[in-house]
């Protein structure tokens, strides 16, 4: 069985093709496989993790009740009131 073939063409126009290559770039030759292997296995790792995490906090948020916080009514002082109305007055 032959091994398959990848070829990797990043357009350098676009901003994440050129920072992809550069990163690739500073790879040591012989090396470049292994770190593709990596970063794809990674990547799908991420992603099940990802999902694994949504579900389980859906989970979770289900069973917790969620009440509203009351805010403490904060009254204006009235030095503060004066001194904004004496902002507003026309001379």
């Amino acid at each position: 069985m032959t091994r398959p073939r990848f070829s990797f063409r990043p357009n350098l126009q676009n901003e994440r093709h050129r920072r992809a290559w550069e990163i690739l770039q500073a790879v040591p030759d012989g090396q470049k496989n292994a770190f593709l292997v990596q970063a794809i296995l990674e990547n799908g790792d991420r992603e099940a993790f990802e999902t694994t995490l949504r579900r389980v906090l859906r989970e979770e948020l289900k069973s917790v009740r969620s009440q509203p916080v009351e805010q403490p009514q904060v009254s204006i002082p009235q030095e503060m009131l004066g001194f904004l109305g004496s902002l507003l007055e026309e001379e």
